[in-house]
């Protein structure tokens, strides 16, 4: 399993799905998996902007991993977010250290994020909403990422600033001298 890192507008969702179609690998998005879900709790948590819970991301994700029966040749997206969910991952079983599992990590200097905010022209890509997701991602991550390296997932950095198709190119040349494709 290969899980893709990033703040809000790195690109990760992307890389992401290029890369899975370029290998014939799945890809799997905690955000597609919470909108997809028949579960009307779940819906009305998602539509008054609340967190949905830690033991409600375990049932819906869990759910979605163990459907998947070959993990090798998937990608995550957007899970786990907190610590807690990094380790309920490695309890589980399904994050194992010293395997294929990995993670990669796209860097973006702030002020590229902003402009790409901007360029959004979203409503709710205000200096300060931006500003806060982007300390809540950087505090959660850190966490997560020394957690993970001590499990012995392999860490990948990509700069996340050029264009699609540079990114993907460095993406691709990390995984193959990882042996990852």
């Amino acid at each position: 399993m290969i899980i893709f890192f990033g703040p809000a507008g790195s690109g990760k969702s992307l890389q992401g799905q290029i890369l899975a179609a370029r290998q014939g690998w799945q890809w799997l998005s905690s955000g597609q998996i919470l909108r997809e879900s028949n579960d009307d709790e779940l819906h009305e948590i998602m539509q008054t902007g609340k967190l949905v819970s830690n033991e409600k991301m375990e049932e819906v994700i869990g759910g979605a991993l163990d459907k998947i029966e070959t993990k090798e040749k998937l990608i995550l997206d957007g899970y786990p977010r907190q610590i807690d969910q990094a380790k309920w991952m490695v309890e589980k079983g399904y994050i194992k250290g010293n395997t294929k599992d990995s993670i990669v990590i796209v860097e973006v200097p702030k002020e590229v994020l902003v402009a790409r905010f901007a360029n959004r022209g979203r409503a709710d890509d205000t200096p300060e909403s931006i500003e806060n997701r982007l300390r809540i991602y950087d505090e959660e991550s850190s966490k997560i990422f020394d957690y993970l390296a001590e499990q012995g997932v392999k860490e990948i950095r990509i700069d996340g600033s050029g264009k699609v198709g540079q990114i993907h190119d460095s993406l691709m040349e990390e995984l193959s001298t990882c042996k990852l494709v």
